[in-house]
């Protein structure tokens, strides 16, 4: 009985804050594969001062731990009169974090690309963004879906960092129910149940793209 109305009391909360945490999911992806993009771009271009500042934007964000971060964008830009709120912080510094791996799928997949192509294009005369645009970035979104997939999805997860600058996402709340009613299983086990869900549907869009878009 007491778990019924701990359920109907704090479910509604916990809904919301997973609804929240999938708003912040969903523009952090948009971001990580804008700077994943261009970071691929750089680091493939043969440009040396292009190709350098994308290695260290790699290397520094693959080296350090996602929640020191999120510290850095929320306590630490404030010093240098760069401010945001938690829930801006929070996308920022999931689509930084994670524009380093999406960075690096797609490097993976534009040199999965057979360098023929790329050579019969530009003796044709094709401009490099026609033949981005064309012929190489349709064949990299076949290859990369999966890996894609797999990062939103650590995305997803990342969220329940956040908790630690007050986003009041699916684990803050979380926490703050375990707090009012001293029943962490059940709470940690809706928490679990809610965050399978999300990923589920992530899962199985990413499925739906990658039938849908499929090249024969």
């Amino acid at each position: 009985m007491d778990l019924v109305r701990s359920v109907t009391d704090y479910l509604p909360g916990m809904l919301r804050a997973g609804v929240l945490a999938f708003q912040i999911t969903l523009l952090a992806i948009l971001l990580s594969w804008v700077l994943g993009l261009a970071t691929a771009l750089m680091k493939t271009s043969g440009n040396a001062l292009l190709a350098a500042p994308a290695g260290f934007y790699v290397w520094f964000i693959r080296g350090t731990p996602s929640l020191i971060q999120i510290f850095i964008i929320y306590f630490g830009l404030p010093q240098i009169g760069i401010r945001m709120s938690p829930f801006v912080a929070g996308v920022v510094a999931l689509g930084l974090c994670s524009g380093a791996y999406v960075a690096e799928v797609v490097r993976a997949g534009l040199m999965a690309i057979p360098k023929g192509q790329w050579e019969s294009a530009r003796a044709i005369g094709m401009a490099p963004a026609l033949l981005m645009r064309r012929i190489i970035l349709p064949q990299v979104v076949r290859i990369i879906v999966p890996p894609l997939t797999n990062e939103a999805i650590n995305t997803l997860k990342n969220t329940s960092l956040l908790s630690a600058i007050t986003v009041m996402e699916l684990t803050l709340y979380t926490q703050m129910a375990i707090a009012a009613t001293f029943r962490p299983f059940d709470f940690y086990i809706m928490a679990a149940l809610l965050y399978l869900v999300m990923t589920t549907l992530l899962s199985r869009f990413a499925t739906w793209f990658e039938r849908r878009f499929q090249i024969h």
